[in-house]
């Protein structure tokens, strides 16, 4: 398995926060349009059903005895996809409980 890192880019991160390379605010209409929140969280549901998708995929060669799919890669595949998972019920719950605590404050 291939694990590769990208490379940081500072100007694309500040300008994603709406700053400027030395910090100050970027001028009205020039921040990079990122999607939002509803976005992001849509590409990491993505990103998780994805990782799912590939550790069955994994199982099911590995049941079918493919010589070129290993055990352990198919266990770290399908340890990937549970954290991905636990994590995406933990998102859910904190989203829950955070919409109730908004819903009962006394207006």
């Amino acid at each position: 398995m291939n694990v590769t890192l990208k490379p940081f880019d500072f100007a694309q991160a500040v300008a994603r926060a709406g700053l400027n390379t030395d910090g100050m605010p970027l001028a009205k209409g020039k921040a990079v349009e990122g999607g939002g929140f509803q976005q992001a969280l849509t590409n990491a549901l993505r990103g998780v059903s994805d990782t799912h998708n590939q550790a069955v995929q994994m199982q099911r060669e590995v049941q079918l005895d493919n010589p070129n799919v290993s055990i352990e890669e198919t266990m770290v595949a399908m340890q990937k996809a549970q954290i991905g998972f636990q994590a995406t019920v933990q998102v859910r719950n904190r989203l829950v409980q955070a919409y109730s605590d908004i819903m009962n404050m006394q207006v």
